[in-house]
């Protein structure tokens, strides 16, 4: 059996998550959907693998309950199970911030994949690699910067002690699927940095949509699955 795995999130007010995550798991329990999927006041975050009939049925529900966009869900393949088990998970927070409290509707300009590497091309933007240090040392982009930071909540402190409104005027970030940039990005803005982009689907919407041959991404990328990581290869059907 060959697997599709789709790596998804959306930024929604939900006024009833807790009745959202049982509807779910009435409707995908026994089936041979696995994964994990967050769900929050604030919206839903998964990264789910199933057979392809499954996973058309799990968007078609999601593009109904939270108006998840199919176009920026980002899939990928594999000919093992990449999860054990199926998981419907209530949190507060579907990517936690802790240090701050940030508006994630709120958010900086996305940029296309396609765009990406022409806009970090720029000397005077700053590529900010917003991911935990053991995801950056296996990959990142060409030129950027990694915080080096153990946790998403360090990015906070990172930003406060670190960088400067006045000096970093344009600001380019990016993460694996385009939920912390984006939470990030808002972070961002409420600081008082005037020009902040994210990549919009992250790390994995490249690896998808930009050719290995013109690509600026090196390594492998840092995956939280069975697979580990994932590099343009695992990207074709």
């Amino acid at each position: 059996m060959s697997y599709t795995i789709a790596a998804f999130y959306r930024f929604v007010a939900l006024p009833a998550p807790d009745a959202l995550a049982e509807e779910m798991r009435a409707l995908f329990e026994g089936s041979d959907l696995r994964g994990t999927m967050l769900i929050a006041g604030e919206g839903v975050n998964g990264t789910m693998a199933a057979s392809a009939e499954t996973m058309e049925r799990l968007l078609t529900v999601l593009e109904e309950k939270v108006g998840i966009d199919r176009a920026e869900v980002k899939f990928s393949f594999a000919d093992e199970p990449p999860f054990g088990r199926l998981k419907f998970r209530m949190k507060a927070e579907i990517i936690a911030f802790r240090e701050a409290k940030v508006d994630p509707t709120q958010a900086g300009q996305y940029v296309l994949p396609q765009d990406w590497d022409a806009l970090t091309a720029d000397p005077e933007v700053l590529v900010l690699d917003t991911r935990n240090s053991y995801e950056t040392e296996i990959g990142s982009f060409a030129g950027a910067t990694a915080p080096e930071i153990g946790k998403f909540s360090e990015f906070v402190t990172y930003v406060r002690e670190n960088l400067d409104p006045a000096k970093h005027r344009k600001v380019a970030m990016f993460c694996t699927g385009g939920i912390r940039c984006e939470k990030a990005s808002a972070f961002m803005l409420q600081e008082g940095f005037a020009d902040v982009y994210h990549l919009k689907g992250g790390i994995l919407k490249y690896l998808e949509e930009v050719p290995e041959e013109a690509s600026t991404w090196r390594g492998e990328c840092y995956v939280f699955d069975r697979r580990t990581s994932v590099g343009h290869e695992d990207f074709e059907d």
